[in-house]
């Protein structure tokens, strides 16, 4: 299964069935339906519908196809409905005119003072009437799956970039975390020396009522001591663990934008203990670099769905 980013873009045109002539009785098979879909990153799935008027009962249909194929994002669909005319205005049809005649008719029997209908007025309650008599809503459906189609196949290329940019930076962490094992028990010897140089000394300006051997004791107990406080090896462990199961929500995909953002949280805990217990300014330095890494990885993370 593929991993799914949550940003991607889609538009779709119908075309015409046919073109109208002066004398058709549906002028509106020429109009143009047009569908975009563009959708961003977000917690979950939030939609929003920008339709025109004749065509606003067709949301629960597209809402219902756009919840059946995504899971989170912010996703806008938009839908235009324009006319395809080559030649401009078309005469509305005879018996659009006589209807418009009648209803001017009986408006002023009972409203004699009402103005009389300018050319501009039929044409444009002509146009309406040609639009709103033509339902588009399977055309339109079609329309928006094919959109939603090739939207789904947007996010996937992006999120196969998003997911192959996530293994380079896990792989990079690998690499730091390795540079790190073997800097402890380097430290551990150099803070033992540093102490026994210290007793050595200390007794030398004693009266010798403390026994060497009971102050070179002390001082691997020190040192002992020094060691359990600098030990990253089980933050080590747990960072490579969670390393481990990116690689694999990314291996098996589908919607795992949560999961890795509940890992990055983790990775980040785990580059922050090691930087608190380091001695030393490489390993501060492993630690700095593995931040910079993880929080390029939870930038990511969150356009994942």
């Amino acid at each position: 299964m593929s991993v799914y980013s949550m940003t991607g873009y889609a538009t779709v045109q119908s075309s015409p069935a046919r073109t109208a002539t002066e004398t058709d009785a549906s002028p509106d098979a020429n109009a143009r339906l047009g569908v975009e879909i563009r959708s961003v990153n977000s917690r979950f799935l939030d939609l929003a519908f920008r339709l025109p008027d004749e065509l606003r009962h067709t949301e629960p249909a597209l809402r219902e196809a756009l919840i059946g194929k995504l899971k989170r994002g912010k996703v806008e669909l938009r839908v235009s409905l324009e006319s395809n005319q080559g030649n401009g205005l078309r005469a509305p049809a005879s018996a659009t005119l006589q209807r418009l005649g009648s209803m001017e008719d009986t408006v002023r029997s009972w409203l004699p003072g009402a103005a009389a209908l300018s050319v501009a007025d039929i044409l444009r309650m002509a146009a309406g009437e040609d639009k709103s008599a033509h339902d588009y809503s399977d055309e339109l459906l079609k329309l928006a799956k094919k959109a939603l189609k090739e939207l789904l196949a947007a996010r996937e290329r992006e999120g196969a970039r998003l997911a192959e940019m996530l293994r380079d930076r896990t792989a990079q962490l690998r690499a730091l975390a390795a540079q790190a094992v073997p800097m402890v028990p380097k430290l551990v010897e150099q803070q033992k020396a540093r102490f026994m140089e210290r007793w050595k000394e200390a007794m030398a300006l004693t009266d010798g009522s403390t026994l060497p051997e009971a102050a070179q004791d002390r001082a691997l107990l020190e040192a002992t001591s020094f060691a359990i406080r600098i030990d990253v090896a089980e933050e080590i462990t747990r960072l490579s663990s969670h390393l481990d199961e990116i690689d694999r929500l990314l291996a098996n995909g589908g919607e795992v934008g949560k999961r890795l953002d509940f890992l990055i949280q983790e990775l980040h805990r785990e580059a922050n203990t090691l930087g608190s217990k380091s001695t030393s300014l490489e390993l501060t330095h492993v630690s700095v670099d593995m931040k910079v890494l993880i929080e390029q990885i939870r930038e990511q993370v969150q356009n994942i769905e």
